[in-house]
Order: C-alpha cells, then sequence, then structure tokens
C-alpha cells in the first residue's frame, strides 16, 4: 500500500471494537493536526521506516479491557488489527528481571 491507495487521509473512519461491540467512531476529519504535519514533525525528532505506526490518539469511547478481550481497531481503507488483551503474568511469562 502507498500514498496513492488513500487519495485523502484526513477523510478516514476509524472504528474500535472489544469482543465484537462497537465502543469507538471516529474519523480522520476530527484530528488537530493533519497526517502531513504530523510525519513532517515526526522525521524532525527521528527516524520513521515504512510501515511504522504513529499513534495519534483516540476518539470518545475508552472502555476497560481485561485478560481475554479482543480489541479489533480499523481504518477504512487501510486494515484491521485485532488482539487478545493477556493479564502481567503471560505478557512478562519468561522474562527475567
Amino acid at each position: 500500500m502507498d500514498a496513492a491507495d488513500i487519495p485523502n487521509p484526513m477523510d478516514l473512519t476509524l472504528r474500535t471494537y472489544v469482543n465484537a461491540e462497537l465502543t469507538q467512531e471516529g474519523s480522520t476529519r476530527d484530528m488537530i493536526f493533519t497526517v502531513a504535519f504530523l510525519v513532517s514533525y515526526l522525521l524532525g525528532v527521528m527516524t520513521l521506516a515504512p510501515g511504522d505506526p504513529i499513534l495519534t490518539g483516540t476518539p470518545e469511547g475508552l472502555r476497560d479491557v481485561r485478560p481475554g478481550d479482543e480489541v479489533a481497531t480499523e481504518i477504512e481503507g487501510i486494515g484491521r488489527l485485532v488482539d487478545t488483551i493477556v493479564g502481567d503474568a503471560t505478557f512478562f511469562q519468561g522474562v527475567k528481571a
């Protein structure tokens, strides 16, 4: 995927589902800074590689999640990321202090 695949990055719908229930919905139109500004700013302070995510905040609708919950986040025209929440014991399994 490249820039030609997303004609207007400032007009994309964002959705988050927790256990298949829609909990958040918003649009890049509501962002304070444009995608172009954020990329330009970040390139001034760090190196970005193709595919690096840029986290910009979240629409209203935050929800507590617990181990075992499935969280799916999607951006119109880009894709969907699905994760399962794990507890500390699972996350840190095998990690030595």
